[in-house]
């Protein structure tokens, strides 16, 4: 099936674009954003992926403010033309690659409304390849980009309309592909391995005054951690181009992260992350502000899951008061913490994101149920 897109140099198969190398069902192309208010009085989040194996593309938009997070999502058929970033009322422009992206949702009849601009601070950067499987089947076998950055423009809740403001707002763009697990479960044969048992992931992408900081790491229950990555990004100078520059990232040989948890949660009430440079080391401090749900963007969440099909088009809203949910609900257990972030005598603020499932031997979890002694 041919596609505008294909009218470009850009082929990486004999197949044209639209038709992924790989058939496995669980393929995806995501667009990611987290953006916040130093100050903790704001988060937001956004998503919009494409499964093309299973013919969906669907979105997400949330905001967390004043206790309250409230998301809208959308569903439909993907449409042939790739360059339709559009679902529903969701809507993903990239204006310039990866230097600057509008993000725009028309949403007032179900509570939300926004007009954004992300612009890059840092390069690009490329995370390590994420690759896991269970027997023969491939769990995960992904690429991500990652690129910090400012927001300006407006986001209207239930009608009360705030701005948001270049010199303040701070978050991440997130590009990833590959395969992950979305959608309704394959069916067949179950895995005669069974998956790995526990997932234990932290993400902390960091803004700093005259840099930005990033680590990211999978562990096992038992604690072996099979995959990290980390390091110290230089931002971007007046008139360079955001990409190609990664031999400019100041690289660590090893990250370590403490978790210090919340009693009866799996989530953290302080944390801190050290970096072994080689030629020396820096630690971070982290202490969170607030809590913003993944749920509210579709991670595990029970109703508005990824890449399930709902019709040729469908959109709905949920909403609720973060100190009335419970932490250790399923759907619960993945969260973006914004965290202000102390190295020395400097300040920086940024998210740690963390997703525990299952039992982990470092922070004390014996089980798929239970939290943080008190």
């Amino acid at each position: 099936m041919l596609t505008p897109f294909d009218d470009y140099p850009i082929h990486q198969t004999p197949l044209p674009v639209a038709h992924p190398v790989s058939g496995d069902r669980n393929f995806y192309d995501r667009y990611f954003f987290n953006g916040y208010d130093p100050g903790g009085e704001w988060f937001l989040g956004s998503g919009l992926a494409v499964y093309p194996n299973r013919d969906i593309i669907d979105a997400s938009f949330s905001v967390l403010r004043d206790g309250v997070q409230r998301s809208v999502f959308a569903s439909a058929r993907l449409p042939a033309d790739r360059t339709a970033t559009r679902v529903g009322p969701i809507s993903v422009e990239v204006v310039e690659p990866l230097r600057t992206t509008r993000l725009r949702v028309d949403a007032a009849h179900l509570g939300l409304e926004a007009d954004l601009v992300w612009d890059a601070r840092t390069m690009a950067i490329e995370e390590p390849r994420q690759t896991l499987v269970a027997g023969p089947a491939a769990i995960m076998d992904a690429t991500r980009l990652v690129q910090w950055g400012t927001w300006n423009g407006w986001i209207a809740v239930e009608g009360e309309r705030f701005e948001v403001e270049r010199s303040r707002a701070r978050g991440t763009k997130d590009r990833s592909w590959g395969i992950r697990p979305i959608g309704e479960p394959p069916g067949g044969a179950p895995p005669v391995t069974g998956m790995p048992v526990g997932v234990f992931f932290l993400w902390a992408p960091i803004h700093w005054d005259d840099r930005c900081t990033h680590m990211i790491l999978f562990e096992r229950a038992d604690g072996e951690r099979w995959y990290w990555s980390g390091g110290e990004i230089p931002l971007l100078s007046p008139g360079a181009q955001p990409w190609g520059s990664e031999h400019e990232i100041r690289r660590p040989r090893s990250v370590e992260c403490h978790l210090d948890l919340r009693p009866g949660t799996r989530r953290s009430r302080s944390a801190s992350i050290e970096y072994d440079y080689g030629d020396g080391k820096e630690l971070l401090e982290l202490t969170p502000l607030i809590d913003f749900q993944m749920k509210g963007l579709g991670y595990l969440n029970l109703e508005w899951g990824h890449g399930v099909w709902r019709g040729e088009q469908a959109e709905g809203a949920q909403s609720w008061r973060s100190d009335s949910l419970d932490p250790l609900a399923f759907d619960n257990v993945h969260v973006e913490q914004l965290c202000r972030v102390r190295s020395g005598d400097r300040e920086g603020v940024g998210v740690l994101e963390q997703l525990t499932i299952g039992p982990h031997a470092p922070t004390g979890l014996k089980s798929y149920t239970d939290g943080a002694p008190g």
